[in-house]
């Protein structure tokens, strides 16, 4: 799940330029087992670490060690441009994220290993991660933008590296020095959410290493996150409220779902509740406050995905009626998910090197944003950490489209809440040899979408987007909404 969701614990920028190349280090592989966390299967897999300094441009910097693992090819002879798949987040390791959606790139895996190498900054590559109460991660009622300074205050003195050097600008050399380690001639690369901007950004820094590209969900790299996380996350839901009008089935059980939500986000504003939920990881019963907060963070991470879509008028309906259970419990999963998932500590010196400073805020609609189901807390308290926050390197052209004629396969889906297509729209502006693919009721990334890993891997082979026929994606699934608990309707 994207961190552009979570409470956003951030401050400053200081715009400082990049250069020379990575270092040549050693870096050893041995077997291993990697999984997309406690519990889940192992995959089969060569790992190691290769030593990198924690800022590229002093080589007496402390080392910090990168993860790497490679997935080998089905074909006994690959070749030698792998596929490497670019976590969201900011703040996800890729190798969990690779583990958790494994079936996706068995296709992409027929003839190219896969190359994973988590961040800096996210999973066992020297992760940048703050001590969080899941109570308050994702949005907490009575939490003030001065106590959300505190935290982040005492965040950045627990930090176990120095924040400036978790960048994607810093990333992308770390990238590069994995490919030049284990000698691939170039990579193939999947970026989903955040990591599509780190994709684009690899690609303009490395051209001649870099074959092919996959953004998904993406983001353009004149976006800056922040304003526009509340209304396209509106807009979203609002469509989502429309497709259930326009179902009879749908209407009939749940009849003016938009103004339900209004009344249930004004009442939780003025007046939170005290739910009694099951605590995801004992069963045991636990008492949580439930406010509009907690609402958003539920509502909003629901329209990402169709299978929760689905649930989405039920549970606001529920809602409406006084139990909040339903959506209170969503709450405590996502938060327990966000909390292990993603690294703050990365996720902050990303937003706010290369996002919060680049807002025009005479031109934000603040009024608008507070009519949404979220509010204007988020991009408020983005606004208020990101004064502390330290400076971390930016390429100059960071924020520039991609002018590269390296062949894109970019994909979308109609009902993102997050990353919709005009988005990638955006980041095609100057790429001259490229396809846009866009699921019709799909949400916030397609690789596990019907047919799309397919015709991933066959762009791969091909390296040529005008080669790939899209028809199949018509037919890609769409969970019916639920009526009742039981399910959708036969």
């Amino acid at each position: 799940m994207p961190a552009f969701a979570v409470r956003p614990l951030c401050a400053g920028l200081a715009l400082l330029a990049l250069a020379g190349s990575p270092d040549a280090r050693a870096l050893e592989l041995e077997d291993c087992r990697i999984s997309a966390g406690p519990g889940h299967p192992g995959i089969k897999a060569r790992c190691g670490t290769l030593a990198r300094p924690e800022n590229p441009e002093d080589p007496d910097s402390p080392d910090i060690e990168l993860r790497v693992a490679v997935v080998p090819a089905l074909n006994l002879s690959p070749a030698t441009d792998p596929v490497v798949p670019i976590a969201g987040g900011p703040g996800q390791g890729s190798v969990e994220f690779y583990a958790a959606y494994r079936g996706a790139f068995e296709s992409l895996r027929r003839n190219r290993d896969i190359l994973l190498v988590d961040q800096r900054g996210t999973g066992e590559s020297a992760r940048m991660d703050c001590p969080v109460d899941d109570e308050v991660f994702l949005y907490e009622s009575e939490y003030s933008l001065e106590d959300t300074i505190t935290f982040v205050s005492e965040c950045l003195g627990d930090l176990p590296h120095d924040p400036r050097y978790f960048t994607t600008s810093v990333a992308v050399t770390d990238l590069e020095a994995v490919r030049e380690a284990l000698g691939y001639t170039a990579l193939n690369l999947y970026g989903v959410s955040y990591g599509s901007r780190v994709a684009q950004h690899f690609a303009r820094r490395y051209p001649d290493s870099t074959r092919t590209v996959i953004i998904d969900g993406v983001v353009p790299p004149q976006i800056a996150l922040g304003p526009e996380i509340a209304t396209e996350s509106q807009k979203a839901v609002d469509n989502i409220f429309a497709r259930c009008a326009a179902d009879d089935a749908c209407n009939d059980r749940f009849p003016e779902l938009a103004a339900t939500l209004e009344r249930v986000v004004a009442t939780l504003r003025d007046n939170p509740v005290v739910v009694e939920v099951d605590d995801p990881n004992s069963g045991r019963p636990q008492e949580i406050q439930f406010g509009a907060g907690e609402l958003a963070g539920a509502v909003r991470l629901l329209a990402y995905s169709p299978n929760t879509i689905a649930l989405l008028p039920l549970m606001v309906h529920e809602a409406g009626r006084g139990n909040y259970g339903p959506l209170a419990s969503q709450y405590q999963l996502i938060a327990l998910a966000m909390t292990d998932a993603l690294a703050l500590g990365m996720h902050n010196a990303v937003m706010c090197t290369e996002d919060m400073p680049f807002l025009d805020t005479a031109a934000i609609d603040y009024g608008a944003i507070e009519a949404t189901y979220m509010g204007s807390f988020q991009l408020e308290a983005l606004e208020a950490m990101c004064d502390i926050w330290p400076a971390g390197p930016i390429d100059e052209d960071f924020k520039e489209p991609l002018d590269t004629d390296i062949p894109f396969l970019l994909l979308s889906g109609d009902a993102d809440p997050i990353t919709p297509p005009r988005y990638a729209e955006m980041a095609m502006e100057k790429l001259a040899n490229r396809e846009h693919l866009v699921g019709t009721h799909q949400g916030h990334g397609q690789i596990n979408v019907g047919c799309t890993s397919r015709l991933a891997a066959e762009f791969v082979d091909s390296a040529d987007p005008s080669s790939v026929d899209a028809e199949c994606l018509e037919r890609s699934f769409v969970m019916p909404f639920f009526l009742d608990f039981s399910g959708p309707a036969p």
